[in-house]
């Protein structure tokens, strides 16, 4: 037995030694990446850098007095943050649409944008915590969901539910690229078949994760307006529309300062995606509009509200009317094959949809489900300052994220970054 290694065995310790060595370079290696770069890329993660510490700064005021300083009260308690919590879940779902041809069906057309999806999926799912840290009030109070400490409540609560789903996702979404990019640095490829089962998990995941946010909002029995049957299933919708559509737009900036090539069959594919997805959308949005307003009760409420105001109340009216149309609009120029493989109309019209769902899915979403409240009393809500504030800064720490995750990335797919052994001789 004491001569184990001499059959050609590996030495655990050795090979977790070198492991470490090459993860421990790694980091040095992206480190020295993401500091440098062109004076754009310094101007960018400036201003983001700026943006992050404006929310810092705001969020410091609502941890000093408290949600007071927000717009949210006793009756409107979910507000500009729940909202962003709930559009970003679909954002960081959406990355299945390029895994799953990916790595599941084989699709090279979409090889070179998977990372990239993956990598925004991690970055929304950083923004989705952070929202609900800020939701909360603050850092302290997260305790009440650490098992065993707090009260988890599992598994009869949705939000526990909630909470592991996303961080489930998270851990996925984090160890598959992480792994890929890992092989490709030491010059090897990935094995399939350590991240394809991981792969095949997240697509269900991904679902997973839009579908417990639905059925959070429909299990709560005393607000009308989430209680709809398609609430999951448009979720899903809105997502697969939103989130190419982010993805695409993201491509084309990489595109465009950067020597990573996305071929433009690759995003016309994705751009594919994003239009079937905006139409099974908009036929769900024409079948809750028919429900609600054809034979209407007084669970109807909440959404002549939303969309023709109530008693006079109507603080929501000039959203709802900016998206609806931009969702129509793009959807319709996405339809025609001619129109959506130009590339310049694509990203005009990805940026509509996008800005047009994130309306829909935040304030055409949250806010009407407390209007009226359980007694018929109409409070209205808008954000403060404060709120935008700390909105713009986990927006910020989103992008921030996400970039060096991009740059990391493009570095080791285009051979700028690799393992060099000799280094390591010192050692």
């Amino acid at each position: 037995m004491s001569d184990f290694k001499t059959y050609g065995q590996p030495d655990f310790k050795e090979c977790t030694m070198g492991v470490l060595r090459v993860f421990k370079s790694l980091v040095i290696d992206s480190l020295d990446t993401i500091t440098k770069g062109s004076k754009k890329y310094h101007i960018w993660m400036g201003f983001l850098t700026l943006v992050m510490l404006i929310g810092m700064y705001c969020y410091s005021i609502q941890l000093d007095e408290g949600l007071s300083v927000t717009g949210m009260t006793d009756r409107v308690s979910w507000g500009l943050y729940i909202s962003n919590f709930t559009f970003l879940v679909g954002v960081a779902a959406a990355a299945v649409m390029l895994v799953m041809p990916t790595y599941v069906l084989k699709d090279i057309d979409f090889k070179q944008a998977v990372l990239i999806g993956e990598g925004l999926a991690v970055a929304a799912l950083v923004m989705c915590l952070a929202f609900v840290v800020a939701d909360m009030g603050g850092p302290s109070v997260l305790w009440h969901m650490i098992p065993g400490t707090g009260v988890f409540n599992f598994p009869a609560s949705m939000l526990t539910w909630d909470v592991i789903v996303l961080n489930g996702y998270l851990f996925i979404n984090i160890t598959i690229p992480l792994y890929i990019l890992f092989r490709h640095y030491q010059g090897k490829e990935a094995k399939k078949k350590i991240y394809v089962p991981g792969a095949v998990l997240s697509v269900f995941w991904a679902v997973g994760i839009h579908l417990v946010t639905a059925f959070l909002y429909q299990g709560l029995q005393a607000r009308p307006f989430w209680n709809n049957a398609l609430l999951g299933p448009r979720f899903l919708a809105s997502a697969f529309a939103a989130g190419p559509a982010l993805i695409i737009l993201v491509l084309a900036v990489i595109r465009s300062f950067t020597a990573f090539k996305i071929p433009d069959k690759t995003i016309k594919k994705i751009a594919m995606i994003v239009t079937v997805a905006a139409q099974i959308n908009l036929i769900m949005l024409v079948s809750e509009l028919f429900k609600e307003f054809y034979a209407p009760t007084h669970h109807s409420e909440s959404a002549y509200y939303l969309f023709f105001g109530l008693h006079g109340k109507n603080a929501l009216l000039p959203w709802i009317w900016t998206a609806i149309p931009m969702n129509v609009i793009a959807t319709i120029i996405l339809t025609f094959g001619k129109f959506r493989n130009n590339l310049k109309v694509l990203y005009f019209c990805c940026f509509l949809l996008f800005v047009a769902i994130w309306i829909e899915k935040g304030f055409g979403l949250i806010v009407p489900g407390f209007i009226p409240g359980p007694y018929g009393k109409i409070a209205e809500y808008l954000p403060t300052g404060i709120e935008i504030g700390v909105t713009l800064g986990i927006w910020a720490l989103g992008a921030f994220v996400f970039t060096i995750l991009a740059k990391t990335a493009i570095g080791i797919e285009l051979g700028e970054l690799r393992y060099k052994p000799d280094k390591d001789t010192s050692n």
